[in-house]
């Protein structure tokens, strides 16, 4: 625990440490997505950015519409920014981090139009605008997409107009272009894909028509596929998780509640403990002490899921973990480099009929921040600026700003502002901005750590 201290604003005012769990991983709400969106993809890039690219967007009442549009979340400043928009628009897509630091994003499904879609597109971080790249020798939207240890992307199955794909291609992104490999045993969607240690690939679950029980595994040196030991339940809709001991997770999925771990050693499955709430369409994010957090989804009957749970490697066991603030499904998770995790958008069912739709709220997955009792009367400097002073030598310069129009909601729902600059530097006087300050005549402040 810090200890106490003061803050000056016009005047010294007494601040104290409010009681916000310090210590404890809970979900604290940060900027939202400038578009509702579900099904999109998120890429961390090199530079420690998220991008977050198309998806689908949807209001109770109205058809989905796919989106072209893709944004960049910046953790330094905790806030979202629209970056170049893809030529094409697309949902149900895959996107890829190449080595070179672009991103792949390959086919999908175009809403509206009914069209499932060939086409790839390349993004390019410096420039911040997308590109088109050969495409794909045949259409497809839910298949897997896969980075190998050559350099080149491996896109199997997958589905169009309901019909699964049995294919497989290979994205050279030296020439640009595609070519087949093997072909799976079973065309399958929905299913999950695993790059092992030993440079295979494996697939898993998904759906043919039935939930199936299967696995394969791909080989890049002979670019060819063979059968591995099967599941024991299916698991379409699932996630799949590379612990670090080698093995892979899999959890949930329709109907399943029960979770099971990979031995590539042994090409066998064991069921694991099972998670507490049966989910699908949740995410799973392995942490950097090894624990795997799943969160969110929805049971079967379409209730839309905010609590959480943590799976421990060291003993097979599921634990809760604090909820997130807003249920939802078809997700992002992202692992920020800081080792928090980054929810974003989705889509949620109320408890109302016709209350649906997509979601642009974000959350941040990490321990409790600690909180400072508000601030009331921040000293404004410019439309939309203010400052704060620690009196004294504040003993940490971590330090990021909430802002909410009600001084009773809970901690979890204020809107992160991102961090307080200290200028100059040493000096205890920090400065933050608040751009829709003009717009809300009532607001309220909290400084927090970390």
């Amino acid at each position: 625990m810090k200890p106490r201290r003061h803050v000056a604003l016009c005047f010294v005012i007494p601040i104290v440490l409010a009681t916000a769990g310090q210590g404890a991983n809970v979900f604290t709400a940060t900027d939202s997505l400038r578009t509702l969106r579900e099904n999109h993809t998120a890429t961390l890039l090199p530079n420690g950015k998220v991008l977050v690219v198309a998806g689908g967007s949807q209001f109770a009442g109205f058809a989905a519409e796919s989106l072209a549009s893709a944004e960049l979340f910046d953790p330094a400043t905790g806030t979202w920014s629209y970056t170049g928009s893809l030529g094409t628009a697309r949902d149900l897509h895959t996107a890829t981090l190449l080595p070179n630091g672009q991103v792949l994003a390959v086919g999908g499904y175009r809403e509206y139009v009914f069209s499932p879609l060939a086409s790839a597109e390349l993004y390019d971080p410096v420039a911040g605008s997308w590109s088109y790249t050969g495409s794909l020798a045949n259409p497809r939207y839910s298949h897997t997409a896969t980075l190998l240890n050559n350099g080149k992307v491996l896109v199997a199955g997958g589905a169009v107009s309901g019909i699964q794909v049995s294919s497989a291609e290979l994205y050279d992104p030296a020439t640009g272009t595609w070519s087949p490999t093997g072909s799976p045993s079973i065309g399958r969607e929905g299913a999950t894909a695993t790059l092992l240690p030993n440079g295979k690939v494996l697939v898993e679950g998904g759906y043919d028509g039935g939930y199936l029980v299967s696995a394969e595994l791909y080989d890049p040196v002979t670019g060819t596929w063979s059968l591995t030991g099967s599941l024991h339940t299916t698991h379409e809709g699932a996630t799949a998780t590379l612990l670090p001991n080698g093995k892979v997770l899999l959890a949930g999925g329709y109907y399943a509640g029960s979770a099971e771990l990979y031995d590539p050693a042994t090409g066998t499955w064991t069921l694991t403990g099972s998670l507490a709430t049966a989910r699908v369409g949740h995410s799973a994010t392995l942490l950097t002490n090894g624990q795997v957090l799943v969160a969110g989804g929805s049971t079967s009957n379409l209730v839309t899921l905010a609590s959480a749970e943590l799976y421990d490697p060291a003993t097979g066991n599921w634990f809760p973990t604090g909820s997130l603030s807003t249920g939802r499904y078809s997700d992002t998770a992202t692992l920020l480099p800081n080792g928090q995790v980054l929810v974003a958008a989705g889509h949620f069912f109320g408890d109302d009929v016709g209350d649906y739709g997509s979601l642009a709220s974000v959350e941040l997955y990490g321990p409790a921040p600690s909180f400072l009792n508000p601030i009331l009367k921040p000293v404004r400097s410019a439309e939309g600026s203010f400052q704060f002073l620690f009196h004294g030598n504040p003993n940490s310069t971590n330090y990021s700003v909430r802002c909410s129009s009600n001084l009773a909601a809970p901690l979890n729902t204020w809107s992160n502002l991102g961090p307080a600059t200290e200028t100059p530097s040493g000096s205890g006087q920090f400065q933050f901005t608040d751009h829709q300050a003009p717009n809300n005549p009532r607001r309220f402040y909290r400084v927090c750590w970390p």
